[in-house]
């Protein structure tokens, strides 16, 4: 809604009623205690009606504020405001001649008073702003002038000529707040414009974003997929090289789409931490599980140091720690040909120090300040012989950044490097460690129904040959649909529901076959190539048992419908019932 130039003036008016009023009650007051007499208390009462008649006329703005008036009512406005004024700057008139010297002073003040105030806040509009400075400006020249004149007082007039200084200063002063007013108010529209420009172009590289990830995460799906199933084959030598050529360049592909997506989030501001306790120990048995063997295949040497006095178990977000070290134990392994990687973990102070050290390449003295920086590598050749696209130690320091830590780094060129990551953690008293045991797969899902939705033929066939070997009976439907029509006719230990299908989407099928009885309490698992946050609290919303993404892990999927055909839920007609 646009604002008028008239509404401006009737918010500023209106804000202001109180004020006037107080201002008027004050000046009534002097003036009685100056010169007592009936005058100015029949002024303040004059002054009260001609404010509730100006309250009354420019009413109308202050609903409609992006109202025309037409010129009638301009007129009316303009009238009422001269009207207010006069009655206003009359008392300056009563003191002029009333009041003696004090008084003359008085007169003279309240009306530089008044110019400037209804100049200052009523400029927006000329009409109103010139019969409201009319008043004024007759009680602040003609009383001067006429008592000059009256009493044949030349000198008088020298009065008269100031107060006509006075005044154009005003106007100067008038038009440059009028300026830097307008500049403001061009300024505030182009950042708003800008904002909602900035907006939509969020919104669009959220969306494409989402779409890459779908379009991108589908194909890799079946390329991943098909590469395992391969290797579970009877193949000679060369052809398992060949196939594990495959699955690690997969992971590096969709390492790279996870970090793009990481970065996404963090400079939109929508990462979101959680907080869960971690057993440190377990955390980094984990790393070295990851990192040990692709060390060795380098001739490194990989060493973990514990401090005695690290705490068992410390809150913190697990996820997002063993993210931070998969990068820095990504870039000691890739960049150490020879010597040793470390781990060194320490605690003081609530902060959890881990400082990751490699007997590298280094970093150049000059190339120190740009590691962090994103998309960025020590020099221009690393990313031909070593890859990735510099936004791993970004994404790290941002996440400690947000985790409320540092990382930082020390290098010699030629020597080797240490990143240090430094986190406040919240120990964990007394908490009971529990190792988790992996869920038996072998034969617990034999004889399992499962329905599976998935629009892609590719996809419904990788799940085919990833699923049947373990013995369930497998029912694969085209879209959600399909779906609810089966889940309705046939009860099923668990199913699996893609986001993105055709007739109708994954989410619209999970409400459904809730709300039947057939399946009402069966176990739903998202299997999507839609991985970004808002898809999975889309799932969590629609009431899923569990979130899985594209490219599959056949592991995880095993141990996830494993976990989800395990759950006791009552029969159809106790649900019924």
């Amino acid at each position: 809604m646009t604002t008028t130039a008239y509404a401006m003036v009737s918010l500023v008016r209106y804000r202001e009623l109180k004020t006037r009023i107080a201002l008027a009650a004050f000046i009534g007051f002097t003036a009685w205690f100056v010169v007592p007499s009936i005058w100015p208390p029949l002024w303040f009462a004059a002054v009260l009606a001609t404010q509730a008649l100006d309250w009354a006329v420019f009413r109308r703005f202050r609903h409609r504020q992006d109202w025309q008036p037409d010129r009638l009512y301009v007129a009316l406005c303009c009238a009422v405001t001269a009207l207010g004024v006069a009655v206003y700057g009359a008392m300056s008139a009563y003191m002029w001649f009333s009041g003696g010297e004090v008084g003359r002073v008085f007169a003279m003040v309240q009306c530089a008073g008044g110019l400037l105030h209804v100049s200052l806040h009523m400029h927006h509009a000329r009409p109103v702003l010139i019969s409201a400075v009319a008043p004024h400006a007759t009680y602040f020249l003609g009383l001067p002038a006429f008592s000059a004149i009256a009493s044949r007082n030349w000198p008088e007039l020298l009065i008269a000529i100031g107060c006509i200084l006075y005044m154009s200063h005003l106007v100067v002063t008038v038009k440059q707040s009028s300026s830097t007013t307008g500049a403001l108010k061009s300024a505030r529209d182009a950042e708003q414009n800008a904002r909602r420009r900035a907006e939509v172009a969020s919104a669009a590289k959220s969306d494409f974003l989402a779409v890459v990830s779908h379009e991108i995460r589908t194909p890799m799906n079946a390329v991943i997929s098909a590469a395992n199933l391969l290797r579970r084959t009877r193949l000679d030598s060369q052809q398992r090289e060949h196939v594990s050529m495959l699955i690690d360049a997969g992971d590096v592909l969709m390492g790279l789409l996870n970090d793009v997506l990481d970065f996404s989030k963090i400079e939109a501001g929508k990462m979101e931490l959680e907080s869960a306790d971690m057993v440190v120990r377990d955390r980094l048995s984990t790393i070295v599980r990851l990192w040990e063997p692709r060390a060795l295949a380098n001739g490194v040497r990989l060493v973990v140091r514990v401090a005695p006095d690290v705490p068992a178990v410390v809150r913190t977000d697990p996820l997002r720690v063993q993210q931070i070290l998969f990068n820095l134990m990504s870039n000691a392994v890739k960049f150490t040909e020879d010597g040793e990687v470390s781990i060194t973990v320490s605690w003081a102070e609530g902060r959890l120090t881990m400082a990751v050290a490699d007997t590298g390449c280094g970093i150049a003295a000059d190339r120190m300040a740009q590691i962090f920086n994103s998309f960025e590598q020590a020099d221009v050749g690393t990313t031909r012989r070593y890859g990735g696209t510099g936004l791993g130690l970004s994404i790290s320091r941002k996440l400690a950044e947000l985790m409320g830590g540092t990382l930082s780094v020390q290098s010699v060129y030629g020597e080797g490097s240490t990143f240090v990551l430094s986190l406040p953690m919240t120990v964990v008293e007394k908490a009971t460690i529990q190792r988790a045991r992996p869920v038996e797969t072998e034969g617990s899902l034999a004889g399992r129904s499962i329905l599976a939705a998935d629009d892609h033929e590719v996809n419904r066939r990788i799940l085919q040959l990833l699923l049947e070997p373990h013995g369930c009976h497998l029912t694969l439907v085209e879209n959600g649909a399909e779906a609810v029509e089966v889940a309705s006719e046939q009860r099923f230990d668990a199913i699996l529901m893609d986001m993105q299908m055709p007739v109708m989407d994954g989410l619209e099928a999970t409400r459904r076959i809730r709300a039947g009885a057939m399946n009402g309490a069966t176990p739903v698992i998202a299997l999507t190539a839609n991985a970004l946050d808002l898809h999975r609290a889309a799932w969590e919303a629609a009431g899923v048992q569990g979130f899985l993404t594209k490219p599959i892990d056949p592991g995880l999927l095993a141990t996830t419908l494993a976990a989800a055909c395990a759950i006791e839920r009552p029969e159809p007609d106790a649900a019924v019932a």
